[in-house]
């Protein structure tokens, strides 16, 4: 038990482990993401929520697009490789298997079980390290059997991001 309440009570939450792709011109990336929520029935948006400096959050800033890409647990392997940042692994979008989405063109990686493709709507800007992207989804596609059980998340992996 730790000293730190609040740390205690954030790490309780059970967070998902998602991939966002995103793209502005010849430009291209893939990154994990832990924290997203639907935030609108109609019209469908969701919300994420990414570090303000990173390469990703530039690219979605310009591009106004992005791609949550969604896991089963099983193919938690695939996750991985995308866990370095662009700094550390320049080269990482060589190594992954993806196509462009039929709706805005940003990458849809082939391992992950069910994808959105939204359009950026809103940036929020919070004060921290992260920004909140309100997306409007125009796409999506569901290529493996799965519940929100069988989805990845940090707990099913045994990793901490929060606190």
């Amino acid at each position: 038990m730790s000293n730190d309440n609040i740390k205690e009570v954030l790490r309780r939450l059970p967070y998902g482990f998602y991939s966002i792709t995103s793209k502005f011109g010849d430009e291209e990336n893939a990154r994990v993401l832990n924290w997203m929520t639907q935030v609108s029935f109609e019209p469908r948006l969701i919300a994420i929520v990414v570090q303000k400096t990173s390469f990703s959050y530039h690219l979605i800033e310009k591009g106004k697009v992005f791609v949550l890409n969604v896991f089963n647990i099983e193919d938690a392997d695939a996750v991985i490789p995308i866990t370095k940042g662009r700094k550390k692994n320049p080269e990482k979008m060589k190594n992954l298997d993806y196509k462009p989405g039929a709706e805005i063109g940003c990458p849809i990686l082939d391992d992950a079980a069910a994808y959105l493709e939204c359009r950026v709507r809103s940036i929020q800007v919070v004060g921290g390290d992260h920004n909140i992207v309100v997306g409007e989804i125009v796409g999506a596609g569901v290529r493996k059997p799965g519940s929100a059980e069988d989805t990845l998340s940090l707990p099913k992996i045994g990793w901490i991001y929060s606190g």
